[in-house]
């Protein structure tokens, strides 16, 4: 037999089955947790991974209050952005950004792991994070992942 017997799948749109999942962030490290959820989001868990699909599944976050960093992160971190002025650089830290809003941690860590193109904004979008239990996505049943954790 001189051709292989299988055919590669390749995964589009049409043939991506996506799930829904709802991750619990309390006392999560950052990193490990943001790694593991763009793992999900880009669809690096499934047998149909196909690098430039979108074949990922959907997360959803709660308790995002309650992640923490290891070491002195917390307060040693700096975030850098820029306000598009001259002179407009600004700096702060995940102690104030938390402060003002605990999802923005979290969705700048996922987005650092995510890749820097249209796909990576497409993949973004299906990342919901919230602080405390409640969120509006009861109606999609999530299924609950858990991470190891110490």
């Amino acid at each position: 037999m001189n051709t292989p017997s299988y055919k590669t799948i390749s995964a589009n749109s049409q043939t991506v089955k996506k799930e829904w999942y709802i991750v619990d962030a309390e006392n999560q490290v950052v990193g490990r947790l943001a790694s593991e959820v763009a793992k999900i989001l880009r669809g690096k868990h499934k047998a149909s991974y196909t690098p430039h699909v979108d074949c990922g599944d959907q997360v959803v976050i709660i308790n995002a209050e309650g992640v923490k960093f290891t070491g002195k992160k917390m307060t040693d971190k700096i975030y850098v952005r820029h306000t598009g002025y001259p002179g407009g650089q600004r700096f702060s830290t995940p102690e104030k950004v938390m402060e003002k809003d605990p999802t923005r941690v979290l969705k700048h860590a996922i987005k650092g792991m995510l890749p820097k193109s249209r796909l990576g904004d497409k993949l973004l979008t299906n990342v919901f994070i919230y602080t405390g239990n409640k969120h509006p996505h009861e109606a999609q049943q999530p299924k609950e992942l858990k991470f190891n954790s110490k």
